[in-house]
């Protein structure tokens, strides 16, 4: 199998003459924003080659990596030290053939069109060739390179409170194509039961330049931080939790749960839900003051091969779906924030696919004049990014909500070689319009048709992110 010539052509998923006409004339050329990501600020602001396509392909890549292991490969051809690159590689080569009906399949052949003008398939047979062929193109690229060769407008990074941004202050000297602007990521304030929590609070002290020592001092070092984001051209937060946190709480109980905390005392789970609840509502009217969009990423459940996360770590690739309970507290955080009319614009992402209609409802129960699409229903998220996936997240928005309102795709991606998904929805997208103009669901009007696209693909995030305020 080394023959593409009728596989992935320029109609690749495209399956009339309306869904080619939407994307080749209204999809393809427009630029992209990709407001969240995992991108290394670092990476951009060096501005040097990447060594070769398995540090851009292989390291980090946690999809590629349960793939590989899926495949039954040894682990240090995956995650190893003691293996080289191009091993690597060539492990990646062999499991590639497998994943045939994986979107791994896809991704890994958009990405090697689109970056490399090759149009093999991967193979054991193909692999040295190609890998050569891709390290002669990345020793002449820089990360700042490949992304507007894929014109990728604005990038939005995922950055802990306690970054300093020196990276992002870098490349914002460079003028860049891209904007690569930070997000803000407080996961380690809210999750106050983990080991490292009172030693995370030490080091937002010193970034602050206080001592932390009560509730009180930790708003106002958390304040000091988001003022800082927000003057480096920040306009979204972030959050990667099982589930939203709204048990009912008082401030002085919060401040004795920190307190207790802090002295290195066990705190029940209990008073850790109260505390993360008050936090992340104090956070929330936060974000809304400075007209930040608020991320809420919910449902996976993590780390669930304690071999692997010993020997490998966080992001070992050992996550999975979770069954959490997510209306009820949602409903309960997003009406105590309106009611308080302090609740941002707001995108949530389930991962579990079976609660898709809860969480396309619950974003239309709150909604804001002059603001079309305020509370968003994001696009499939990490295992739901897909073909089959992103088709039922369109057509459940379609159902439940408004289509044309969506602020479209992201990469939620570690890897500068990963935009091509972006063309991926977009085919996905013009091809399900295309179908129902097919069925006579709905009007043959291109124009009209093709102007919903592009705002799905771009106007619309341009319109709801406000980069430039």
């Amino acid at each position: 199998m080394t023959s593409n010539s009728t596989f992935m052509t320029s109609n690749f998923l495209l399956q009339s003459d309306v869904a080619e006409t939407l994307y080749h004339q209204y999809a393809k050329d427009l630029p992209i924003i990709d407001y969240h990501n995992h991108l290394s600020p670092q990476r951009i602001a060096e501005d040097q080659p990447i060594n070769n396509i398995t540090e851009a392909w292989l390291n980090g890549d946690h999809y590629k990596w349960r793939a590989m292991r899926a495949n039954g490969i040894e682990e240090t051809y995956i995650t190893g030290s003691e293996t080289t690159e191009k091993e690597k590689f060539m492990k990646w080569a062999e499991t590639v053939p497998y994943t045939l009906r994986n979107p791994l399949f896809h991704w890994t052949h958009l990405e090697l069109q689109r970056y490399f003008n090759v149009d093999e398939i991967l193979t054991p047979s193909s692999a040295e060739r190609i890998y050569d062929k891709a390290n002669a193109v990345l020793e002449t690229k820089t990360p700042a390179q490949l992304l507007e060769q894929m014109k990728v407008e604005v990038i939005c990074t995922t950055d802990d409170p306690t970054d300093t941004l020196e990276h992002h202050k870098t490349i914002a000297k460079k003028g860049f194509f891209t904007k690569v602007l930070p997000t803000f990521r407080p996961d380690n304030l809210i999750l106050i039961e983990a080991e490292g929590f009172v030693s995370y609070i030490e080091k937002l002290s010193a970034r602050v330049g206080f001592t932390i020592s009560n509730l009180s001092e930790l708003l106002q070092a958390i304040q000091n931080r988001v003022d800082f984001f927000d003057a480096l051209g920040c306009r979204l937060s972030d959050y990667g939790l099982e589930q939203i946190y709204a048990f009912d709480f008082t401030e002085k109980k919060a401040d004795t749960i920190f307190q207790k905390r802090l002295s290195q005392a066990e705190i029940s789970k209990e008073d850790a839900r109260v505390f993360a609840s008050y936090l992340l509502f104090q956070l929330c009217k936060m974000y809304h003051a400075k007209g930040w969009v608020q991320q809420f990423h919910l449902g996976a459940l993590r780390n669930n091969n304690s071999r692997l996360l010993d020997q490998i770590g966080l992001d070992a690739g050992v996550d999975s779906i979770g069954d959490f309970s997510q209306a009820k507290a949602m409903s309960k955080l997003f009406n105590q924030l309106d009611a308080e009319n302090a609740l941002s614009k707001t995108i949530t992402y389930n991962l579990n696919p079976s609660q898709n209609e809860v969480f396309a409802t619950m974003m239309g129960n709150y909604s804001e004049a002059g603001i079309p699409g305020k509370m968003q229903w994001g696009s499939g998220w990490w295992f739901l990014d897909q073909k089959d996936g992103m088709e039922k997240q369109l057509n459940t928005l379609s159902n439940m909500g408004l289509l044309s309102r969506f602020v479209g795709m992201l990469t939620d991606s570690r890897s500068f070689l990963s935009f091509p998904r972006h063309e991926y929805f977009r085919r996905i997208l013009c091809n399900l319009i295309a179908e129902d103009v097919k069925e006579g669901l709905v009007p043959n009007d291109i124009e009209f048709l093709g102007k919903m696209v592009q705002d799905i693909c771009y106007n619309n995030a341009v319109r709801y992110f406000n980069f430039e305020h």
